[in-house]
């Protein structure tokens, strides 16, 4: 069976953006451009494809990340449908408490289109988006979007992406009017200008650009082709010459410089009014890769240890990654995976190299956001979901057993928030285990830990809402009822100082014994360089690292395993207020052992006390998370704002100016913010809005750490 669309003609990319920017509208926009839907649906109507979840219509936000097929010929190209190329669209979330499904979708996308909310311009949850996009290297598309609105400016947003994420952003358009006047955009590379008329401003009409703009196009062209022929030394040589330099070649250089992340095309346009999304179709299929345009993924064998990669070919071997896992009420578990090499069709046994187990594939389904079809087949450079895997997890690699490839895992931020929660009767008590595990598989930022003094449930989140959707989740997708406790923040402790301690096991009880002793050093852990090798006696995960020290066997190789998991355990509950512990490195410096009664739980004990009696010795503190806060407030209210948010032990970093309103940026705890919003509301009459998100975890004060102590029934560490 031979592909219906070759790997060039394959565009796989996410929209981007903030809370309120417009991701959806636009996603809405392009369903009905390219003919997927021929009513478009509106968030406001609570009626729109990719947020088909009842909380996300109930609330006007998206929570997960939809991914849907469409197909678009280039509006330049006419009606030749040779052309026609083939979308894998993702719509992720903006709320940071959703972050984890941007972070997933990028793993796995080629391109981006990054959308910006006309006013506002460059929000916080941009940048943390716009950084997740620079770790994946990810190429990106800029869309200011919603420039009809009241303050809509495309200069300022424009500027506001230069100064706060990247200098190399150049314009691709200018519009013609903003606010209630906007009415159409001008292409600086073909100096035209674009109406958007007709149903749905379907009708793309080229026209001369009007003459109050002629001036203006004309400086921001000069200025948008002296920024892309500077990356061709040939176009630029040509250019210095005073020759005109053909739309091809400077389409062409952009092209290049836009994967390579040297320039970033900015567009403009109003998904709400119908204006400018087809051109931003044009300029994804001009500009954002293909699959073929981008470099090998890289693994490792997990046979040798060796790097491997896998170039976008339908004729290497199969390897693909597991992406996401969501729970279908009709189907039962859905993986969505991206295929980077090779083909996969249904029927065949599917090896997954991160376990080493084979499941049996029975479906495969491309994702239209909730709606299913199945598919023969999955070649290269597309995405799908395999229907009724139970094995397979989050980051989990699916290859060709024969030529086996572990691919790198996606990292995911850690939880700073936490309740406790109890099945509200013995009925509930299982299907809420169920619940939480089949929640908490498809979402690697939900965490569940168990108190073990109270015997309690603990869930940990990003955020309040996080945690609110997932006990909604539960109520209505799995019929649980649950009491819930109040919002905890997720402290951490560690250690400002080195210390040593010996600790020994013996246990003596008439017949066989137990012996394990343990001699420890422990320092605050520092940070790897980027490229550093790690020795062979060490062993490093995220937060400590274990070296093993022992010379001439004073401790036998096979109790040295034991050591370090006693050390692991011993971390997990703190010596200030019993809060897991991190960032600590530890050496095993000598030992002893004895012939017949050692044995690995021996010396697990004696590591276990050892770390908590060395803990103590260096200089403990607890940790907290720090977050960045933003606040847009009107200028009369700006002062009792920002002394309110200093009382919250906050921080003011900078203060600046959007439209007719001010912005705070600030770093407060986490712990500080618990109601912050209604606070927030009552002291400026409703006018002030916040945007929050996690931004470092930093020490606590010591009379705030003393309260934190006592709380938990804990006596601070000296």
């Amino acid at each position: 069976m031979t592909r219906a669309y070759p790997l060039e003609k394959v565009r796989n990319f996410g929209i981007i953006a903030h809370i309120d920017a417009g991701k959806t509208t636009t996603s809405e926009r392009i369903l009905y451009y390219t003919g997927e839907s021929h009513k478009i649906g509106e968030v406001h109507d609570g009626n729109t494809t990719t947020d088909w979840m009842e909380q996300e219509r109930e609330r006007g936000i998206t929570i997960c990340s939809a991914a849907i097929t469409c197909y678009w010929v280039p509006s330049y190209m006419g009606k030749d449908t040779s052309r026609k190329m083939m979308f894998n669209i993702i719509d992720t979330p903006g709320h940071i408490d959703f972050t984890a499904e941007v972070k997933r979708s990028l793993r796995v996308l080629d391109g981006a289109v990054v959308v910006f909310d006309g006013v506002a311009g460059v929000e916080p949850q941009s940048e943390t988006n716009w950084r997740y996009a620079d770790d994946g290297k990810v190429p990106r598309i800029c869309l200011i979007n919603k420039l009809d609105r009241t303050g809509g400016s495309f200069e300022r947003s424009y500027q506001s992406i230069l100064s706060r994420l990247t200098k190399n952003a150049i314009r691709m358009q200018i519009p013609i009017g903003e606010e209630e006047k906007f009415e159409a955009l001008i292409d600086l590379l073909k100096m035209k200008a674009f109406y958007f008329e007709g149903e749905m401003g379907k009708d793309i009409v080229e026209k001369e650009i009007p003459a109050e703009y002629l001036e203006k196009a004309k400086k921001y062209r000069a200025e948008t082709v002296e920024k892309i022929v500077e990356q061709d030394e040939q176009a630029m040589a040509d250019y210095l010459d005073g020759k005109e330099i053909p739309l091809e070649t400077l389409k062409a250089i952009l092209r290049k410089a836009t994967i390579a992340n040297t320039l970033v095309p900015v567009m403009t346009g109003s998904a709400l009014k119908n204006k400018g999304i087809q051109l931003v179709l044009d300029a994804v299929v001009d500009y954002l890769p293909a699959p073929t345009d981008i470099p090998p993924v890289k693994g490792i064998n997990p046979e040798t240890g060796e790097e491997t990669v896998r170039h976008s070919s339908d004729t290497e071997p199969f390897s693909a990654l597991a992406f996401k896992l969501q729970t279908d009420p009709f189907v039962g578990q859905l993986t969505y995976f991206r295929v980077y090499s090779g083909s996969v069709t249904p029927g065949i046994y599917l090896y997954n190299s991160t376990n080493g187990k084979k499941e049996r594939l029975g479906r495969i389904v491309r994702m239209q956001a909730d709606k299913r079809e199945e598919v023969d087949i999955v070649y290269a450079g597309e995405i799908a979901a395999a229907v009724g895997l139970k094995e397979a997890k989050t980051s989990h690699t699916f290859c060709d057993e024969a030529n086996p490839i572990v691919l790198d895992q996606i990292v995911f931020p850690e939880p700073v928030i936490s309740l406790r929660i109890e099945p509200k009767t013995k009925a509930d008590q299982e299907k809420m285990g169920m619940a939480l595990k089949k929640l908490s598989d498809e979402d690697p930022t939900f965490k569940i830990v168990s108190d073990q003094e109270t015997g309690e449930t603990v869930i940990k989140g990003m955020g309040e809402l996080h945690l609110e959707i997932l006990v909604d989740r539960m109520k209505r997708e799995f019929s649980v009822e649950a009491n819930v406790g109040k919002p905890q923040v997720a402290y951490k402790e560690t250690i400002t100082a080195p210390a040593e301690a010996e600790h020994k096991y013996i246990k003596q009880s008439g017949g066989k014994g137990q012996y394990g002793h343990v001699k420890i050093n422990i320092k605050p852990l520092e940070k790897l360089e980027e490229g550093a090798k790690i020795p062979k006696n060490v062993s490093r995960s995220e937060g400590f690292e274990f070296i093993n020290s022992i010379k001439g066997g004073v401790i036998p190789i096979e109790f040295i395993p034991a050591v370090e998991k006693g050390i692991v355990e011993g971390m997990e509950r703190g010596v200030v207020a019993g809060y897991k512990m991190v960032d600590i490195s530890c050496e095993l410096t000598y030992g002893s052992y004895h012939d017949v009664d050692s044995s690995e739980i021996a010396y697990k004990i004696a590591a276990s006390q050892a770390f908590q009696e060395a803990a103590k010795k260096a200089k403990p503190v607890i940790l907290e998370p720090i977050m960045k806060v933003e606040v847009v407030v009107p200028e009369k209210f700006m002062g009792d704002v920002a002394g309110h948010l200093n009382s919250k032990r906050g921080v003011i970093e900078e203060m600046g100016e959007r439209g007719m309103n001010k912005v705070i940026d600030a770093k407060v705890p986490l712990s500080e913010m618990f109601g912050y919003i209604t606070t927030l509301r009552s002291m400026t009459e409703g006018r002030a809005s916040v945007n929050m998100e996690f931004d470092h975890y930093d020490i606590v004060p010591p009379n705030v750490a003393k309260a934190i102590a006592e709380t938990r029934g804990a006596t601070p560490a000296a």
